[in-house]
């Protein structure tokens, strides 16, 4: 039968997962099995049009099997649109980095990064950087990470301030645009500028993620239209009240599924 191995057709006479393995010689304790975007240890049934990955634990894969292997727990169909999509991310801080780079490891094929800033120490308490991106732009730093990551994501990456005066230009090829900034002023400027001037545009934004109160509280809602906001709403930065990698991370895996469900298409939150 014809099945679709590490990105590639293949036709085997085995019926099930282990006999594929035994087919290409491969002993258990030395390779990871997935069948259709579930990994098992089972010798689970093949079918005709299977999408199968046999990765060999330890070893890099060729390019050409590579970014099939990244991406081979998805669910199958999943990786076809999400390679086609191309999502903004303004602000690249504690939210913004968690974002890109759950972003880059579902695949997604074209990142803009922008933000302004360098990345300094009190940064690495949330931040998706490391000692060594000390000094260096974030747009670029982050580029370097999602490079060691996922090298198919394209990655446009500009060290810049997002202003209202050149918000509509700089976001112009971007369907989808995420709101990451630190500062309340900058996040309402964004917010309004984008539904008032680029009202075709999906905008998923956040408010309200500091602390450590519980994580239950962040959520997310479509607010009008296109306009979709994660966080509690409520819990601001201030003196006592600080931003912390846990709940800054909850805020930013719903702002990254949320965008993962728009390319799908789904239509809820």
């Amino acid at each position: 039968m014809r099945i679709r191995l590490n990105g590639k057709d293949y036709e085997t006479q085995a019926e099930s997962l282990h006999a594929l393995c035994r087919e290409l010689r491969l002993e258990r304790e030395d390779r990871v099995v997935i069948l259709d975007g579930y990994q098992s240890d089972e010798d689970l049934p093949l079918h005709r049009g299977a999408v199968v990955a046999v990765i060999e634990k330890g070893t890099l894969p060729p390019e050409d099997c590579l970014e099939e292997m990244l991406c081979a727990r998805h669910t199958p169909g999943v990786h076809e649109k999400v390679k086609k999509a191309r999502v903004a991310v303004a602000g690249l801080g504690g939210l913004g980095s968690n974002i890109a780079l759950s972003l880059a490891r579902t695949g997604v094929g074209t990142l803009h990064l922008v933000d302004f800033d360098v990345v300094e120490p009190s940064n690495l308490n949330r931040q998706q950087y490391r000692i060594s991106h000390l000094g260096l732009a974030k747009a670029e730093a982050l580029k370097q990470e999602i490079a060691e990551v996922n090298p198919f994501v394209r990655v446009e990456a500009e060290t810049l301030r997002v202003t209202e005066e050149n918000a509509p230009a700089l976001f112009k090829e971007d369907p989808i645009v995420c709101e990451a900034f630190d500062n309340p002023e900058a996040k309402a400027m964004l917010v309004n500028t984008l539904l008032t001037q680029c009202p075709e545009k999906t905008l998923v934004a956040a408010s309200g993620m500091a602390g450590y109160g519980s994580g239950n509280r962040i959520k997310t809602r479509r607010v009008m239209g296109n306009f979709y906001l994660c966080g509690d709403e409520e819990t601001e930065a201030q003196t006592g009240c600080g931003l912390m990698a846990p709940r800054v991370a909850i805020c930013a895996g719903h702002q990254a599924n949320t965008i993962l469900r728009l390319i799908l298409g789904c239509k809820t939150v």
